[in-house]
């Protein structure tokens, strides 16, 4: 009951943040989750809840979406994904509890403190590393969202159209992390109960809902702001869990 309840605000409060800003689900969940589920099964539930929040995201968005950018930094999303499948099974919880908290934490820091130094780019292949990066990232810790947001950046993207197009690449990254983690044997959810299941998907519908109702009334960099702040304390969270393992 109480991982039910972990999971149900997790979910909501993220997918609230997601309907605003364009991120959250992973930001929010990767580290909770995290935390009460390990490693392993908490990125995988994350990965499962954020491409069914993702599909529904990308229906209420899908006028907006740069479709052609969302092929060229999906497409090589798999690249990334199996290595971080197999670097999963290559090492123990500890240590990767230590990589997820430290990866979200240097992502954290490069779309916020250092977005100021990130130099313009163009052309294809910026975007195709950022598919690759998000797709490993994705992969150990659920978080595809900051790597597209520095290219995002350096490529001067429109914020309506990036925040937009960033819901379908969720799909794509949510389905090959799970695909990728099932078939190498990776990751698994078989030991997730149904309860936690309901609660989760119940709990993105009212997430929506309500991101849907005041998304209008809350600027995106102020919801924005509060997603990257309760990310990086999940982020520390998770580091200290992980460096905590490692010493005992």
């Amino acid at each position: 009951m109480t991982l039910a309840v972990v999971i149900f605000v997790t979910v909501a409060l993220g997918a609230s943040l997601q309907r605003i800003s364009g991120m959250g689900m992973g930001l929010i969940g990767g580290p909770i989750l995290s935390l009460f589920l390990g490693p392993v099964e908490g990125i995988m539930v994350v990965n499962v809840l954020a491409f069914i929040n993702a599909i529904m995201s990308t229906y209420s968005v899908r006028r907006d979406v740069d479709w052609k950018k969302f092929a060229i930094i999906a497409a090589p999303m798999v690249i990334g994904a199996i290595p971080g499948a197999f670097l999963i099974k290559a090492i123990s919880g500890s240590l990767l509890q230590v990589i997820v908290g430290s990866l979200l934490l240097i992502a954290l820091a490069v779309v916020t403190l250092g977005q100021r130094y990130v130099p313009v780019v163009r052309g294809t292949g910026p975007a195709v590393t950022a598919g690759i990066v998000g797709g490993f990232m994705n992969t150990l810790a659920g978080i595809a969202g900051p790597a597209i947001t520095v290219y995002a950046q350096a490529s001067r993207w429109e914020q309506r159209a990036y925040a937009s197009t960033l819901q379908p690449i969720f799909i794509v990254s949510a389905f090959v992390s799970i695909v990728v983690k099932s078939a190498t044997g990776a990751g698994s959810i078989e030991h997730i109960s149904a309860l936690a299941w309901a609660g989760g998907v119940v709990a993105m519908f009212i997430g929506i809902f309500l991101g849907s109702k005041v998304a209008n009334k809350v600027p995106r960099d102020k919801a924005r702001a509060l997603a990257l702040g309760l990310a990086t304390l999940g982020g520390i969270s998770v580091l200290a869990r992980g460096a905590i393992g490692l010493i005992q």
